[in-house]
């Protein structure tokens, strides 16, 4: 029988992480949170009240076993004068499987069999949540891209009205081998699973891996300085009794040019590999040169990430 895999995540970290693990004999359940707010999946979520589609098209897209056009097809944006556009056909689609079935996890479902999908996606909650941000000097940011574009530092994100976490969510925790917290925005995209309380008293139940996949570049207002130490110190703040145990993090060369251009561009810098920190939080590390590079972006190897979660697995 396949090991049972829950990763918590959004956005393109998560997905990023799940080509790679659908490339091996695991039984995989990608949780996205669903607090995106911006571009077409704000605009759908106003008018339709539903949950954040945009994430939720990126992790369904990753694990598609279809046709490489059809990925094209379910990202491909309207550019047009009209209220198409900007949006993407798969947020489209997916708005309207949960406006036919009655809900987001019933839509999903339905559009996961048509695509067939190499496991299953699950929104973190039904309800159309709004993220907060307090940030270091006080002040309160309301909506995910907000915060995100804000360029003050965050301090903590919470939601403004509790919601309700879905049930097979909870019970995907309860039966998994492993956890894991895939790479991504922390404060916008990971911690939007750990501050609700439900989430928390499971992974604190499991006797499941608890594994944390690390950011290769930090944040700006996020993470700014952040070593993988403290990366995994800011988590542990959020999870419970149960804190990371194993951290998989890059220990790879990135071009001195292609640093510097992101330190000038977007205010990022290499997150280092702190291993005598790590050794006190007594996390194990697992590192290796994860480093792959897009037309000059910076990626991770999901094949390499892929590789060391299952050999982790199957050492049992």
């Amino acid at each position: 029988m396949n090991k049972k895999v829950v990763i918590l995540g959004g956005g393109t970290g998560l997905s990023s992480l799940l080509r790679g693990l659908k490339q091996y004999p695991l039984d995989i359940t990608a949780v996205v949170s669903v607090c995106d707010d911006g571009s077409s999946t704000g605009r759908l979520r106003e008018e339709f009240n539903t949950p954040a589609v945009g994430d939720i098209r990126k992790v369904i897209t990753s694990l598609s076993e279809t046709e490489p056009l059809v990925e094209e097809l379910l990202n491909y944006r309207f550019q047009t004068t009209s209220d198409l556009n900007g949006h993407a056909v798969g947020n489209l689609l997916l708005t309207a499987m949960a406006n036919i079935t009655g809900n987001m996890s019933d839509g999903i479902e339905s559009l996961s069999k048509v695509l067939n999908l190499k496991g299953k996606v699950l929104p973190l909650t039904e309800d159309n949540v709004i993220l907060m941000g307090r940030m270091e000097d006080g002040s309160i940011i309301e909506g995910e891209h907000n915060i995100t574009e804000n360029s003050k530092k965050i301090k903590d994100v919470y939601y403004k009205h509790k919601p309700v976490v879905c049930e097979a969510v909870l019970n995907a925790i309860r039966e998994a081998d492993c956890i894991i917290l895939s790479m991504g925005s922390l404060f916008t995209s990971i911690l939007p699973n750990l501050i609700c309380k439900e989430v928390i008293k499971e992974i604190d139940k499991s006797t499941a891996k608890l594994m944390y996949v690390c950011n290769m570049m930090t944040q700006p207002g996020e993470t700014d300085n952040f070593k993988v130490s403290d990366h995994i110190k800011l988590l542990n703040r959020y999870l419970g009794k149960r804190k990371i145990e194993t951290v998989i993090a890059n220990n790879g060369q990135i071009e001195k040019s292609i640093i510097e251009k992101y330190a000038t561009l977007e205010q990022k810098d290499q997150v280092i590999l702190d291993k005598e920190n790590l050794k006190k939080l007594k996390v194990r590390i697992i590192k290796d040169d994860l480093v792959s590079m897009e037309n000059e972006i910076i990626r991770h190897d999901t094949l390499k990430l892929a590789f060391y979660i299952f050999s982790t697995l199957i050492k049992e």
